[in-house]
């Protein structure tokens, strides 16, 4: 069948979306239709202003300050000296909406089912690196690696300590309050926050 080429450019990109497939796609392209108007004229304006959004420059999260840092790294009451690393930008919202960590962040990016780390996920730790060792002592106090808790995930973390073990005092762990197998960014405040205090 012949759609309009405008519902099967918008399938297309929808298509493109985490967890959402090509029938799935299609549903939502005609869904939009018959929404009308007005809806697709803010829901595109609402898209365009995502172009304005900016990489912090030091934890790689998403911003709109006017500086190149976001409102956390610019946060002068944060403690530089613990750091967690987290792989999504979700992951540190969630994280960050407990009220419980006061220390500084690293978005490092999805991590591949490869077991190698990117180029950009390199660079991100040696920037990291190169932070905390200008640090008085020259490293951190502490880093955690807040991965899901995975088989991948301890994985991913023992890659990311190999990196960073030479610049930090310790390096721990999410406490195993998180269950086995689950997603950071789905966990709820009160699980999560024994979690960071159960840190191993």
């Amino acid at each position: 069948m012949n759609l309009p080429d405008s519902i099967s450019r918008l399938a297309a990109e929808l298509a493109e979306l985490p967890s959402i497939g090509p029938r799935q796609a299609l549903r939502l392209a005609i869904y939009l239709v018959h929404r009308g108007r007005s809806f697709t004229d803010t829901l595109a304006a609402t898209l365009a202003g995502l172009n304005f959004l900016k990489t912090c420059e030091r934890c790689f999260f998403i911003h709109e300050n006017e500086g190149s840092f976001c409102s956390i790294c610019e946060n002068g009451s944060r403690n530089e000296k613990v750091v967690m690393v987290v792989e999504k930008e979700t992951d540190l919202i969630t994280i960050e909406n407990t009220n419980r960590f006061k220390g500084r962040y690293l978005v490092l990016g999805e991590m591949p089912r490869t077991g190698v780390l990117t180029a950009e996920q390199k660079r991100r730790l040696e920037i990291l690196a190169r932070e905390l060792a200008a640090l008085p002592g020259k490293k951190a106090d502490e880093v955690i690696l807040a991965f899901n808790p995975t088989g991948l995930g301890d994985f991913h973390a023992s890659l990311v300590a190999k990196e960073l073990s030479p610049f930090t005092a310790k390096i721990t762990r999410l406490g195993r309050g998180l269950p086995s197998g689950g997603e950071i960014e789905f966990a709820d405040d009160e699980t999560l926050g024994s979690a960071l205090e159960g840190r191993l």
